[in-house]
């Protein structure tokens, strides 16, 4: 049941939360160094952009474990340099400590590390996001069987303790977070997390230094907007401690995840279920500031021309309801750090242009679930084998008029090679494409155009060759010892759409009410049980047993892109 806003800000100042017996104060920090106080709403204002250093600081166990270098002062520069205002570091604290109960030492060289990399973004002019995250689930999870709070609650303050002595007298700039994402289902988990948000609060102010007037990132269970709207209560110790919330976003589900075969999203039902989830936060909020600290839409599981609507309307969205938001990245799917490029630069130019209020002029591409095919703008697709002749791509200008179009050499088209309308109907000539293609060319990416536009960011056009790939075996007995990996040579772009996953009967492996979607995500599978890179298709464990389990033979057909019901695919038999 959700609160009216005004009955939860009369409980967040009026209904106290418990707070348990605080650990041994540390010796209060005096600080030499200046400090500017800022409300949490200007603090919160500042984030925007930011960027999270994902998979770095937080992996399991440590810097390295999760495929990224240790975190650089040039990879803060070349972010900043991007348009990003602030970075979220997260840090899973939960392998460094040098001892157990009651004092939980956190180990110095790890200290010492954390301390470089936040100094680095500070020294940059970077607002920072400094938190404990997995440890959330990792010793902090109270949804556990026998989970022992006494402890969790003595490690936390202890932990924080710490971390608030070391980072004291640091700028403004730094806003501490207690705990990422907490786990947790249900009241008296939220009742735990609101416990700890309030040991938190008495560490860092015993810690001294500039913490009593550090703004601070509260949450409820999960991060979660309906969770934090139902359950979270700040508080009422150190009521002068400037603060806010923070809230997590990765929805909807289907597309953001790649899951049932959700590869679209733009329409305007679309849209309306952000909105209204923004508006729900905002009514029970009001008065509040807050962030959005980790969203997204990945360029390795979204389909392009969707994945820049999503970015577009998500930016304008926290706009209109005045949050910042900061994206979450692992390293694999936003900013290449070995490369200092974006995977996707028009991504974070849509990004960064919209956090400004810029218009973006945005690749059309289907909305509509119940198509049999589905198109998108920012490709131009053509079968191996069909004559080449001229091909179109359409443009939601928004407001902005077409400037130019150049190949990847940074040469402009003339003016015999394309034509765009007023509307944003772009045509290349089938004498142009010629250059690029024939009718029997082997299959890949041809040429990548970019488009300029009079405001906003630049478009990518690739221009593809596609036929059906080809798989180095297409049937299995079903071995649920480890995860299966099947080579693939893709003919076209390198990346599996969706997943249809059905019964010799034809019944549906799973998900039985897929069958109410369109038609291209009926029966289609959830990307968790399966997944892919350039060269290999793989099916996991959970998702080889849940072959295993089904008791007949599974059939699953591979998608591509373009997408076309019946075509551009292939299948793979499983037997018992």
């Amino acid at each position: 049941m959700q609160k009216s806003w005004a009955l939860h800000l009369l409980a967040v100042l009026a209904k106290a939360t418990s707070v348990a017996a605080a650990p041994p104060s540390p010796r209060a920090q005096a600080c030499t160094s200046s400090f500017d106080p800022i409300t949490a709403s200007a603090a919160f204002a500042a984030l925007n952009p930011g960027w999270n250093a994902g998979n770095t600081l937080d992996g399991i166990p440590n810097e390295d474990s999760w495929g990224n270098s240790p975190l650089q002062l040039a990879t803060l520069t070349q972010i900043q340099a991007k348009g990003f205002n602030s970075v979220r570091i997260p840090v899973t604290w939960a392998y460094h400590f040098d001892d157990e109960s009651p004092t939980w030492n956190v180990n110095k060289v790890w200290m010492n590390r954390v301390e470089t990399v936040v100094d680095q973004a500070l020294s940059l002019g970077l607002s920072v996001v400094l938190n404990v995250h997995h440890d959330s689930w990792v010793w902090a999870d109270p949804s556990v069987s026998n989970a022992n709070t006494t402890m969790i609650k003595e490690k936390f303050s202890r932990l924080w303790a710490q971390i608030g002595t070391r980072f004291a007298c640091k700028s403004s700039k730094l806003i501490f977070e207690p705990l990422n994402e907490p786990a947790g289902s249900e009241k008296a988990h939220a009742d735990l997390v609101n416990n700890l948000n309030g040991l938190f609060l008495e560490a860092i102010n015993q810690a001294g230094g500039h913490n009593p007037s550090r703004v601070v990132s509260l949450s409820g269970l999960g991060m979660s907007m309906d969770k934090t709207e139902m359950w979270f209560v700040r508080p009422t110790t150190y009521p002068n401690q400037p603060w806010g919330l923070q809230f997590h976003y990765y929805s909807p589900y289907d597309f953001i995840f790649s899951a049932w075969g959700k590869t679209i999203w733009g329409s305007d039902e679309d849209k309306a279920a952000v909105d209204q989830e923004f508006a729900l936060f905002k009514g029970n909020f009001t008065n509040i500031p807050a962030f959005v600290g980790e969203w997204d839409a990945s360029v390795t599981s979204t389909e392009t021309a969707g994945r820049w609507k999503y970015f577009d309307y998500f930016i304008r969205t926290c706009n209109k309801y005045g949050y910042s938001s900061i994206i979450w990245d692992n390293g694999g799917d936003f900013y290449n750090r070995n490369a200092a490029a974006l995977y996707d630069p028009a991504t974070g130019d849509i990004l960064v242009n919209a956090v400004k209020g810029i218009s973006n002029t945005l690749a059309d591409s289907t909305e509509d679930a119940s198509a049999t095919s589905q198109t998108s703008s920012a490709y131009i697709f053509h079968k191996f084998g069909d004559p080449v002749v001229a091909q179109s791509t359409d443009y939601l200008l928004n407001g902005n008029t077409f400037k130019s179009i150049t190949n990847s050499a940074g040469k402009a088209l003339d003016s015999s090679q394309y034509s765009m309308s007023s509307t944003g109907k772009l045509t290349l000539s089938a004498t142009y494409l010629q250059t690029l293609y024939t009718s029997e060319a082997a299959a890949g990416t041809k040429e990548t155009l970019t488009l300029k536009f009079s405001a906003g960011a630049s478009l990518s056009l690739q221009i593809v060759q596609y036929s059906t790939p080809t798989i180095s075996q297409s049937a299995f007995k079903i071995d649920t010892s480890t995860d299966l990996h099947i080579p693939i040579t893709y003919q076209g772009l390198p990346k599996v759409a969706a997943v249809k996953a059905l019964l010799e009967d034809g019944t549906y492996l799973a998900d039985d009410w897929t069958q109410y979607l369109g038609p291209l995500q009926q029966a289609r599978w959830t990307y968790g049980s399966w997944g892919f890179d350039k060269s290999t298709f793989s099916i996991y464990v959970s998702g080889l047993t849940a072959l295993k389990n089904a008791g007949k033979t599974v059939t699953l057909t591979l998608e591509f892109f373009p997408r076309i019901q019946g075509q551009n695919s292939v299948n793979i038999t499983f037997t018992q």
